[in-house]
């Protein structure tokens, strides 16, 4: 497993929020964390790569303890694309170099230039790198964020409600290629998405959170009317269109 969290727990002024979740994510596979509002997924991500810092349990990356690390050594090992970056007035190019700033001090050097312009490519993004991240639309805007993380070098990509802004041409888009950049790749990710259809079909696992604790972990099978029903307080039909699960709300 590349990835291995076991026991996590966080609490907002003794309030709990997440409470002892363990899962594990093997390369080449897409974890989603399903969830109402309030259930913890984006608590959950952030202290996977210590922007918030758990009060228990550990994260392992290749079997080493990720909250061990510095800032530099987590930023090299795990990738993150928030929900909403800041567009500032930096092109592209420079925007995505900025991911490289944890392997260099005082300036990039070629083997970071390299790594840009292999991950620009990697995405098809080559057009965009003298554009203004600012003049940017959202779904340009959140291929730059992933061009970016993959910059980084990292083991594990995590992404927070990577579709929230996207129309559903974008969404399938940006989905299609996150699926083929991990599955082709040494690579795990971990996101959330409210979208339950969306993370049925592309998705390898999932992890259902209700009031920060696991309700449900597996794979498709995990996603049942029961399941859906007591984690979202809905009553669903689940079934299958094109060859793909489907929930439909009753």
């Amino acid at each position: 497993m590349i990835l291995d969290v076991r026991g996590l727990a966080f609490a907002y002024r003794s309030h709990p929020v997440i409470d002892r979740v363990s899962f594990s994510v093997a390369e080449g596979e897409i974890l989603t964390i399903l969830g109402p509002n309030g259930a913890g997924k984006t608590t959950l991500l952030k202290c996977l790569n210590r922007i918030l810092t758990p009060g228990e349990g550990a994260v392992l990356i290749d079997g080493e303890d990720a909250h061990g690390l510095g800032r530099n050594s987590i930023a090299r090992t795990i990738g993150w694309v928030p929900q909403q970056g800041e567009k500032t007035r930096m092109t592209v190019y420079d925007l995505i170099l900025m991911g490289r700033k944890p392997y260099f001090r005082w300036a990039p050097g070629r083997e970071d230039h390299r790594k840009v312009e292999e991950a620009l490519s990697l995405m098809d993004l080559e057009d965009l790198a003298l554009r203004y991240a600012d003049e940017l639309s959202g779904g340009e805007f959140q291929m730059v964020q992933i061009v970016r993380a993959l910059a980084q070098s990292p083991r594990v990509i995590l992404f927070d409600e990577p579709t929230s802004s996207l129309d559903i041409a974008h969404q399938h888009h940006l989905m299609e290629r996150i699926r083929s950049l991990i599955h082709g790749r040494s690579l795990s990710a971990v996101m959330t998405m409210h979208d339950i259809n969306l993370a049925l079909r592309y998705s390898d696992k999932f992890l259902l959170l209700k009031g920060g604790a696991i309700h449900a972990a597996g794979g498709r099978e995990v996603i049942t009317p029961e399941t859906i029903g007591s984690v979202y307080r809905m009553d669903v039909h689940v079934t299958e269109a094109c060859g793909y699960p489907l929930v439909i709300p009753r």
